[in-house]
């Protein structure tokens, strides 16, 4: 394919799990693909024909204006981008910190609000692109010990359907990829709050859900899938707002949500959740 006919996507958190599969995907599906990670990359790519990895950390506002800039300069466009870079904190409110509050927020909703301030101006301009941002069904559902990750993902939620508004005008296509448990390193990231020490009230509740969770995760599917659903919403002319993906078992929980009388929903949620 002619280089100057391909689409170029830059995805954030690439080094692992979805990200890294997404970019693979697209790859070999003939788009030219920038995966970032916070880490430097060893030597300085620029191969067009694998994935070019680029260090951004989405926390510091210096290191995205710089990342996006080296795609702009090896690329000369910016078609798509995919903000996946993100971890999850887990422990109760009452064990949780405003420090660590903010920290969980600094990633994964600030940090999409930066890469989105950062590629706009050059979407605007071209009058064209898709930004789609990989939130959770945890964005959907407040999950118990879980709140930050949820909160920062409900954030994100809002955040996305304010801009896909915002930017329909120019072009700019603005999607919400909604995963459930996929088998990836995500819990191996996971940080416990610091309070959640075996002195918390919320210890043992906390425990078995961490448990169940992780098994949870274990044994659910390998992300390919999401690799195969970015693809077709790029290629997508009208995508939908929310495309929730993973097994039915957990994507069912979205419209229980909505049409079970709230406290039979929460009993099951826990239910299930071994909570």
């Amino acid at each position: 394919m002619n280089q100057a006919a391909r689409k170029v996507v830059l995805i954030t958190g690439a080094s692992s799990g979805i990200g890294k599969v997404c970019a693979e995907h697209l790859l070999k599906r003939g788009y030219r693909v920038f995966g970032t990670q916070r880490r430097p990359p060893e030597s300085a790519q620029a191969d067009p024909n694998a994935v070019e990895i680029l260090s951004m950390d989405v926390d510091d506002d210096n290191s995205v204006a710089k990342g996006v800039e080296t795609v702009i300069l090896r690329a000369g466009r910016i078609d798509a981008v995919i903000n996946n870079a993100g971890w999850g904190l887990m422990g109760a409110v009452e064990d949780t910190s405003v420090e660590e509050s903010k920290a969980q927020m600094e990633t994964n909703f600030f940090g999409v609000l930066r890469v989105c301030r950062a590629v706009l101006p050059i979407m605007r301009r071209e009058r064209a692109g898709t930004i789609i941002n990989v939130s959770s069904l945890a964005g959907i559902i407040g999950l118990p010990f879980s709140s930050m990750y949820s909160a920062s993902k409900f954030a994100l939620e809002g955040l996305t359907e304010s801009l896909r508004l915002e930017t329909r005008r120019f072009g700019i296509r603005v999607v919400l990829v909604e995963p459930g448990d996929f088998c990836t390193n995500f819990p191996a990231r996971r940080r416990l709050t610091k309070a959640s020490t075996k002195s918390s009230a919320y210890y043992e509740a906390l425990e078995r859900t961490r448990i169940a969770q992780e098994k949870d995760e274990r044994n659910a599917p390998t992300p390919e899938s999401i690799g195969f659903l970015v693809e077709r919403i790029l290629r997508s002319k009208r995508p939908r707002l929310r495309y929730p993906s993973g097994l039915l078992s957990q994507r069912i929980v979205v419209p229980l949500k909505r049409f079970l009388p709230q406290r039979l929903f929460e009993w099951l949620l826990c239910l299930v959740m071994g909570f």
